[in-house]
């Protein structure tokens, strides 16, 4: 069996891509599809679908850190959110992809905090203020994503470049009440 991993982020115009491409009426129900989706022996089907259900969680935002791997027809659902709400939408959702028969739900609930909530938005705002990072603000679901967690900052996702990475960590360094940064951040094309 193969073992897959993926981490969500996208660009706004690939999430309004991937949306678009995926919320194509019929498709689900397309036994042409069904029969990629059941003879593809890697699990990318499966996995495209689980995607695009995390994606278009309503309350997933840029505060929240998805990521799943794919084992089979196992889905392990991975990461950091802010309400627990979301651990269970996201587990409700997987399970109804179809060719997925059981969930395995590690995604953490990050500890309520007004001073974590205080700090999220001051390093939002840092970031994207930064004429050189702000594009990467817009859409639904912005390709960086920032966790706080006791007043330590992880930034996950994917950016353009090594210099978009580091000034996205220097900007968050910056933050008063921030002990620690981690930039988890992936370079790729968005």
């Amino acid at each position: 069996m193969s073992k897959l991993f993926f981490r969500l982020g996208l660009s706004s115009i690939g999430l309004m891509a991937a949306v678009a491409i995926l919320s194509v009426p019929g498709v689900a129900k397309d036994p042409k599809h069904q029969d990629a989706f059941t003879n593809d022996p890697n699990g990318s089907q499966l996995a495209k679908r689980v995607r695009h259900e995390l994606l278009t969680l309503p309350y997933y935002n840029v505060f929240d850190d998805l990521a799943y791997r794919v084992d089979g027809s196992t889905v392990t659902l991975l990461g950091s959110v802010t309400r627990p709400t979301l651990k269970g939408d996201a587990e409700n959702v997987v399970k109804k992809v179809e060719g997925v028969t059981r969930v395995v739900n590690a995604i953490e609930v990050l500890p309520l905090s007004p001073m974590d909530d205080q700090t999220r938005k001051a390093v939002f705002r840092a970031i994207f203020s930064d004429p050189s990072l702000s594009r990467y603000g817009m859409g639904a679901v912005t390709p960086i994503h920032i966790i706080v967690k006791n007043g330590n900052v992880t930034l996950e996702g994917i950016v353009d470049n090594k210099t978009d990475k580091d000034l996205a960590s220097l900007r968050a360094n910056g933050v008063p009440n921030v002990f620690s940064v981690t930039n988890d951040l992936q370079i790729g094309s968005q």
